[in-house]
């Protein structure tokens, strides 16, 4: 399945308190439960103003399905094409 970046603008993102983060996160799963198995949650990053979530989903049209459901921010969604690291500068 297809991964992809979504990009939240959520200002004072970073203020959030764990509480806030928690109750976040459980809506989400709860969001999953409903969506089933074609889209699943990898992780998320938090910066000052902006949340960056990773899925894995069956398509774009579920990931913006899960920010609609969850009352989510999905200003942009994007899909990963490639990945590289550290590793990819290495000459084989």
């Amino acid at each position: 399945m297809p991964k992809y970046v979504i990009e939240r603008e959520v200002e004072g993102a970073s203020n959030l308190t764990p509480k806030e983060l928690q109750d976040i996160a459980q809506t989400s799963c709860g969001v999953l439960q409903q969506l089933g198995p074609k889209i699943q949650w990898q992780e998320t990053y938090v910066t000052p103003n902006k949340i960056y979530c990773v899925f894995i989903a069956e398509n774009k049209e579920l990931v913006r399905k899960h920010a609609e459901m969850g009352g989510f921010p999905a200003n942009q969604i994007n899909e990963v094409t490639s990945v590289i690291d550290p590793t990819a500068a290495e000459v084989a």
